[in-house]
Protein backbone atom coordinates (compact mmCIF):
# COMPACT_ATOMS: atom_id res chain seq x y z
CA UNK A 1 0.00 0.00 0.00
CA UNK A 2 0.97 3.39 -0.90
CA UNK A 3 1.95 5.77 2.56
CA UNK A 4 1.87 9.61 2.09
CA UNK A 5 5.28 9.98 2.56
CA UNK A 6 5.81 7.96 -0.49
CA UNK A 7 3.36 9.48 -2.33
CA UNK A 8 4.83 13.20 -1.38
CA UNK A 9 7.83 12.88 -4.11
CA UNK A 10 5.41 12.11 -7.25
CA UNK A 11 2.73 14.60 -5.87
CA UNK A 12 5.77 17.51 -5.71
CA UNK A 13 7.61 16.36 -9.29
CA UNK A 14 3.16 16.93 -10.44
CA UNK A 15 3.08 20.62 -9.02
CA UNK A 16 6.23 21.43 -10.14
CA UNK A 17 5.43 20.78 -13.16
CA UNK A 18 1.97 22.48 -12.83
CA UNK A 19 3.93 25.53 -12.07
CA UNK A 20 5.74 25.44 -15.40
CA UNK A 21 2.47 25.28 -17.29
CA UNK A 22 1.16 28.62 -15.17
CA UNK A 23 4.48 30.05 -15.98
CA UNK A 24 4.14 33.88 -16.32
CA UNK A 25 0.31 34.76 -14.82
CA UNK A 26 -0.43 37.19 -12.38
CA UNK A 27 -2.06 37.77 -8.80
CA UNK A 28 -5.00 38.09 -10.60
CA UNK A 29 -5.28 34.56 -11.94
CA UNK A 30 -4.70 33.26 -8.46
CA UNK A 31 -7.90 32.05 -7.48
CA UNK A 32 -7.86 30.24 -11.16
CA UNK A 33 -4.60 28.94 -9.99
CA UNK A 34 -5.50 28.24 -6.62
CA UNK A 35 -8.34 25.95 -8.15
CA UNK A 36 -6.26 23.89 -10.76
CA UNK A 37 -3.92 23.04 -8.12
CA UNK A 38 -6.65 21.72 -6.55
CA UNK A 39 -7.77 19.60 -9.02
CA UNK A 40 -4.61 18.04 -9.77
CA UNK A 41 -3.73 17.32 -6.33
CA UNK A 42 -6.79 15.25 -6.01
CA UNK A 43 -6.50 13.48 -8.79
CA UNK A 44 -2.81 12.57 -7.88
CA UNK A 45 -4.41 11.27 -4.55
CA UNK A 46 -7.24 9.43 -6.57
CA UNK A 47 -4.64 7.64 -8.54
CA UNK A 48 -2.63 6.70 -5.70
CA UNK A 49 -5.50 5.12 -3.78
CA UNK A 50 -5.48 7.60 -1.34
CA UNK A 51 -8.13 10.31 -1.63
CA UNK A 52 -11.93 9.62 0.16
CA UNK A 53 -14.57 11.20 -1.09
CA UNK A 54 -16.20 14.03 1.43
CA UNK A 55 -19.06 12.92 3.48
CA UNK A 56 -22.83 13.67 2.37
CA UNK A 57 -23.09 17.40 3.94
CA UNK A 58 -25.92 15.46 6.87
CA UNK A 59 -23.31 12.88 7.68
CA UNK A 60 -20.59 15.81 9.30
CA UNK A 61 -22.24 17.13 12.29
CA UNK A 62 -24.01 13.93 12.85
CA UNK A 63 -25.01 13.42 16.89
CA UNK A 64 -27.11 12.47 19.66
CA UNK A 65 -26.01 15.16 21.68
CA UNK A 66 -27.68 18.72 20.91
CA UNK A 67 -30.05 20.51 22.80
CA UNK A 68 -32.68 18.70 21.93
CA UNK A 69 -31.39 15.44 22.31
CA UNK A 70 -30.61 15.69 26.08
CA UNK A 71 -33.65 17.30 27.04
CA UNK A 72 -35.70 14.57 25.99
CA UNK A 73 -33.61 11.91 27.41
CA UNK A 74 -33.32 14.31 30.69
CA UNK A 75 -36.96 14.45 30.23
CA UNK A 76 -38.04 10.99 30.84
CA UNK A 77 -39.47 11.22 26.82
CA UNK A 78 -37.30 8.53 25.33
CA UNK A 79 -33.82 6.39 26.57
CA UNK A 80 -30.48 7.20 25.86
CA UNK A 81 -30.91 3.93 23.56
CA UNK A 82 -33.90 5.22 22.10
CA UNK A 83 -32.76 8.67 21.75
CA UNK A 84 -29.26 7.18 19.97
CA UNK A 85 -31.49 5.08 17.88
CA UNK A 86 -33.84 7.93 16.64
CA UNK A 87 -31.37 10.55 15.93
CA UNK A 88 -29.30 8.05 13.27
CA UNK A 89 -32.16 7.20 11.59
CA UNK A 90 -33.36 11.05 11.11
CA UNK A 91 -29.87 12.11 10.96
CA UNK A 92 -30.02 14.77 13.42
CA UNK A 93 -27.77 16.99 13.58
CA UNK A 94 -25.18 19.41 16.06
CA UNK A 95 -24.31 22.87 15.32
CA UNK A 96 -21.18 24.29 16.55
CA UNK A 97 -23.68 26.23 19.42
CA UNK A 98 -25.85 23.30 20.32
CA UNK A 99 -28.60 23.81 17.86
CA UNK A 100 -30.11 20.26 16.52
CA UNK A 101 -30.04 20.43 12.92
CA UNK A 102 -33.14 18.46 11.75
CA UNK A 103 -31.69 17.97 7.73
CA UNK A 104 -34.53 17.80 4.95
CA UNK A 105 -33.44 14.66 2.99
CA UNK A 106 -35.95 13.03 0.49
CA UNK A 107 -36.07 9.52 -0.80
CA UNK A 108 -32.90 9.86 -3.17
CA UNK A 109 -31.19 11.16 0.04
CA UNK A 110 -29.99 14.32 -1.66
CA UNK A 111 -30.60 17.17 1.20
CA UNK A 112 -32.81 20.09 0.55
CA UNK A 113 -32.01 22.11 3.49
CA UNK A 114 -31.46 21.45 7.54
CA UNK A 115 -33.41 23.33 9.75
CA UNK A 116 -31.40 24.72 13.10
CA UNK A 117 -33.42 24.92 16.24
CA UNK A 118 -32.44 25.76 19.66
CA UNK A 119 -33.95 23.72 23.43
CA UNK A 120 -34.07 24.18 26.99
CA UNK A 121 -33.63 21.96 29.78
CA UNK A 122 -36.88 21.99 29.81
CA UNK A 123 -37.22 20.70 26.13
CA UNK A 124 -39.11 23.74 24.63
CA UNK A 125 -38.12 25.53 22.17
CA UNK A 126 -35.87 28.92 23.46
CA UNK A 127 -38.20 32.05 22.93
CA UNK A 128 -34.62 33.91 22.43
CA UNK A 129 -32.94 32.12 19.62
CA UNK A 130 -35.13 32.03 16.07
CA UNK A 131 -34.72 28.64 14.08
CA UNK A 132 -33.05 29.58 11.16
CA UNK A 133 -31.81 27.45 7.85
CA UNK A 134 -28.56 26.03 7.09
CA UNK A 135 -28.71 27.72 3.65
CA UNK A 136 -29.56 30.86 5.23
CA UNK A 137 -26.05 30.12 7.06
CA UNK A 138 -23.86 28.93 3.84
CA UNK A 139 -25.48 32.20 2.12
CA UNK A 140 -24.23 34.77 4.68
CA UNK A 141 -20.55 32.67 5.14
CA UNK A 142 -19.85 33.09 1.49
CA UNK A 143 -21.27 37.07 0.74
CA UNK A 144 -23.99 35.54 -1.32
CA UNK A 145 -27.60 37.77 -2.05
CA UNK A 146 -30.58 35.92 -0.77
CA UNK A 147 -32.31 35.07 -3.64
CA UNK A 148 -28.92 34.02 -5.25
CA UNK A 149 -30.39 30.57 -4.70
CA UNK A 150 -33.69 29.01 -2.99
CA UNK A 151 -33.85 25.40 -1.39
CA UNK A 152 -37.25 23.31 -2.43
CA UNK A 153 -38.25 21.81 1.16
CA UNK A 154 -39.84 18.46 1.47
CA UNK A 155 -41.09 16.69 4.40
CA UNK A 156 -38.39 15.91 7.45
CA UNK A 157 -38.00 12.49 7.23
CA UNK A 158 -38.95 11.22 4.05
CA UNK A 159 -36.29 9.64 3.42
CA UNK A 160 -37.20 7.02 5.83
CA UNK A 161 -40.22 6.10 2.77
CA UNK A 162 -40.45 2.54 1.76
CA UNK A 163 -43.74 1.99 0.26
CA UNK A 164 -46.00 1.03 1.07
CA UNK A 165 -46.51 2.15 4.46
CA UNK A 166 -48.51 4.34 6.92
CA UNK A 167 -47.15 7.74 7.34
CA UNK A 168 -48.61 9.86 10.43
CA UNK A 169 -47.56 13.50 9.45
CA UNK A 170 -47.03 15.84 12.95
CA UNK A 171 -46.36 19.78 13.01
CA UNK A 172 -43.28 19.52 14.65
CA UNK A 173 -39.69 18.02 13.57
CA UNK A 174 -39.25 16.89 17.35
CA UNK A 175 -42.79 15.24 17.74
CA UNK A 176 -41.70 13.20 15.03
CA UNK A 177 -38.86 11.76 15.94
CA UNK A 178 -40.13 11.29 19.75
CA UNK A 179 -43.10 9.64 18.25
CA UNK A 180 -41.06 7.39 15.78
CA UNK A 181 -39.67 5.33 18.95
CA UNK A 182 -43.45 5.24 20.96
CA UNK A 183 -45.09 4.08 17.80
CA UNK A 184 -42.46 2.13 15.26
CA UNK A 185 -45.23 0.40 13.38
CA UNK A 186 -45.68 3.91 10.94
CA UNK A 187 -43.01 6.33 9.53
CA UNK A 188 -43.54 9.80 11.58
CA UNK A 189 -42.62 12.70 9.24
CA UNK A 190 -42.89 16.40 10.09
CA UNK A 191 -44.18 19.68 7.94
CA UNK A 192 -41.87 21.73 9.52
CA UNK A 193 -45.18 24.11 10.75
CA UNK A 194 -48.49 25.19 10.63
CA UNK A 195 -48.13 26.28 6.96
CA UNK A 196 -45.25 24.15 5.93
CA UNK A 197 -47.92 21.49 4.46
CA UNK A 198 -47.91 22.30 1.32
CA UNK A 199 -49.87 20.45 -1.71
CA UNK A 200 -46.66 19.84 -3.64
CA UNK A 201 -45.08 17.64 -1.05
CA UNK A 202 -46.91 15.21 -1.24
CA UNK A 203 -46.24 13.54 -4.18
CA UNK A 204 -43.56 11.60 -3.09
CA UNK A 205 -46.11 9.70 -0.71
CA UNK A 206 -49.04 8.93 -3.48
CA UNK A 207 -48.23 5.25 -2.83
CA UNK A 208 -48.26 4.92 1.28
CA UNK A 209 -51.57 5.86 3.20
CA UNK A 210 -51.28 9.04 5.04
CA UNK A 211 -52.77 10.14 8.40
CA UNK A 212 -52.49 14.06 9.77
CA UNK A 213 -52.11 15.01 12.87
CA UNK A 214 -52.07 18.86 13.56
CA UNK A 215 -51.96 20.26 16.56
CA UNK A 216 -55.05 21.64 18.76
CA UNK A 217 -56.35 24.87 19.47
CA UNK A 218 -59.10 26.56 20.42
CA UNK A 219 -60.24 27.56 17.28
CA UNK A 220 -59.56 24.53 15.27
CA UNK A 221 -57.89 26.42 13.23
CA UNK A 222 -54.49 24.18 12.73
CA UNK A 223 -57.38 21.65 11.95
CA UNK A 224 -59.15 23.13 9.22
CA UNK A 225 -56.18 24.36 7.49
CA UNK A 226 -54.86 21.13 7.30
CA UNK A 227 -57.95 19.26 5.75
CA UNK A 228 -58.12 21.45 3.39
CA UNK A 229 -54.44 20.91 2.29
CA UNK A 230 -55.69 17.43 2.37
CA UNK A 231 -58.91 18.16 0.17
CA UNK A 232 -56.70 20.08 -2.28
CA UNK A 233 -54.15 17.71 -2.62
CA UNK A 234 -57.16 14.75 -2.87
CA UNK A 235 -58.83 16.89 -5.72
CA UNK A 236 -55.60 16.94 -7.63
CA UNK A 237 -55.97 15.14 -11.42
CA UNK A 238 -52.70 12.80 -10.86
CA UNK A 239 -53.63 11.87 -7.24
CA UNK A 240 -54.90 8.36 -6.93
CA UNK A 241 -58.44 8.30 -6.50
CA UNK A 242 -58.51 5.48 -3.91
CA UNK A 243 -55.93 6.90 -1.43
CA UNK A 244 -57.67 8.90 0.76
CA UNK A 245 -55.76 11.50 3.58
CA UNK A 246 -56.83 11.19 6.90
CA UNK A 247 -57.12 14.34 9.26
CA UNK A 248 -57.27 13.00 12.50
CA UNK A 249 -59.44 14.84 15.12
CA UNK A 250 -57.85 13.00 18.19
CA UNK A 251 -57.10 16.08 19.99
CA UNK A 252 -59.93 18.29 19.37
CA UNK A 253 -62.25 15.34 21.04
CA UNK A 254 -59.71 14.69 24.03
CA UNK A 255 -57.70 17.35 24.78
CA UNK A 256 -59.23 19.38 27.27
CA UNK A 257 -60.12 23.58 26.81
CA UNK A 258 -56.64 24.65 28.78
CA UNK A 259 -54.68 22.06 26.53
CA UNK A 260 -56.29 23.95 23.23
CA UNK A 261 -55.91 26.93 24.94
CA UNK A 262 -52.07 26.21 25.14
CA UNK A 263 -52.08 24.69 21.50
CA UNK A 264 -50.42 21.43 22.53
CA UNK A 265 -49.34 18.50 19.43
CA UNK A 266 -50.16 15.11 20.57
CA UNK A 267 -46.71 14.37 22.23
CA UNK A 268 -47.75 16.59 24.61
CA UNK A 269 -50.93 14.94 25.19
CA UNK A 270 -49.30 11.63 25.36
CA UNK A 271 -46.76 13.11 27.90
CA UNK A 272 -49.77 14.83 29.89
CA UNK A 273 -52.37 11.89 30.15
CA UNK A 274 -49.63 9.34 31.79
Amino acid sequence: MVTPFEASPKIGVLLTGVRKSLGGRGLSDRPQIIMKLKDLFKDSLKNLGLYMPAPPLWSRPLSANSCFCRAVVANGMLTKRQMVHAALRYRLGRSKDDAVIYWQIDQMGRVHDGKLMWYGADCHRLKNRNATWATYILKKHFGLAPESFQSTHVFFGLHLIREPCTVCIVEAEKSAVILSELYPQYVWLAAGGLGELQPQKFWALQHCKIILLPDTDEELLAYTRWYNVAQQVMQSFLWPSQNRIYVSDFLERHATADQKRRKIDLVDYILEST
